[in-house]
């Protein structure tokens, strides 16, 4: 059963987790057409990811607990909060998955029982749009949170206390070399600033299905997630333009011929 977190635990203390442990995956994500029962292909461009939707079709938001504890998942669809309807924001309400579990999220949480269904629709009609938020419809985001463990025996205090502080030239080399890859980020989001004014699909806001949830506490780790991932979508004309996707031409395996041998059909 999917578990629901309000937002009232949405914030909690800091933990002081090893570096490493703190930027290891924790969540997989991936995007099922129901309507075709199958997983949406990735089709990676300009260091970004895209799947192909299709008009008036239903999905779900297909999320994997890659660990063997729980983890908290804020799911944002358009720049929207799935669960809360708020603009989104790393702070707001998510699920909680329990070990290695795999959740399906297939709509806007409109109640403890009950979701609204995602479905790929034009972009004017999209719940993002229809609700004043044009501005992200196109991507699919999920921010992940380990959960905060309980304070180490006080013995173990003092011999972590006891070990020396990381020395202040490493901490600069850090930094140093995060610069480039955010440097790389924003030439990333300037060219695909044009790109945006291309969207074609957004998610709606379907028919309303029976999907059950309850309220459990989660106390993050971090104010700031451990894991985010983002899954840009839109329709098959749309990539194609865009170059994610190759051209489509009819019979793509038949070559053109001058002459082609053809018969006398059938009157209709």
């Amino acid at each position: 059963m999917k578990r629901l977190i309000p937002a009232l635990f949405a914030l909690a203390a800091l933990a002081s987790l090893p570096a490493a442990a703190r930027s290891a995956a924790l969540v997989d994500l991936q995007v099922v057409d129901l309507d075709r029962h199958e997983t949406l292909p990735r089709h990676p461009h300009h260091g970004r990811e895209f799947i192909e939707g299709r008009p008036g079709h239903r999905y779900a938001v297909v999320l994997q607990n890659l660990t063997g504890e729980r983890v908290l998942a804020v799911v944002s669809v358009d720049g929207v909060n799935a669960i809360s309807g708020e603009t989104a924001g790393a702070a707001q309400a998510g699920y909680v998955l329990g070990p290695w579990q795999r959740m399906e999220v297939r709509g806007w949480r409109k109640s403890l029982s009950e979701v609204a269904e995602f479905e790929f629709t034009a972009l004017g009609d999209s719940y993002a749009a229809r609700t004043g938020r044009p501005g992200n419809v196109g991507v699919i985001g999920v921010a992940a949170f380990r959960e905060r463990r309980p304070p180490p025996p006080r013995w173990e205090n003092e011999i972590a206390q006891a070990e020396p502080a990381p020395a202040a030239k490493a901490r600069a080399g850090t930094a140093d070399a995060a610069a480039p890859e955010a440097a790389a980020e924003g030439a990333r989001s300037r060219r695909y600033a044009e790109s945006a004014q291309r969207q074609q699909l957004g998610t709606g806001h379907g028919q309303r299905r029976w999907d059950a949830a309850t309220t459990t506490h989660f106390e993050r780790e971090s104010r700031r997630p451990n894991q985010v991932l983002s899954l840009w979508y839109d329709s098959t004309d749309a990539l194609v333009a865009r170059g994610v996707l190759p051209a489509r031409w009819p019979h793509p395996h038949r070559q053109p011929e001058a002459f082609p041998i053809g018969f006398v059909p059938d009157p209709r």
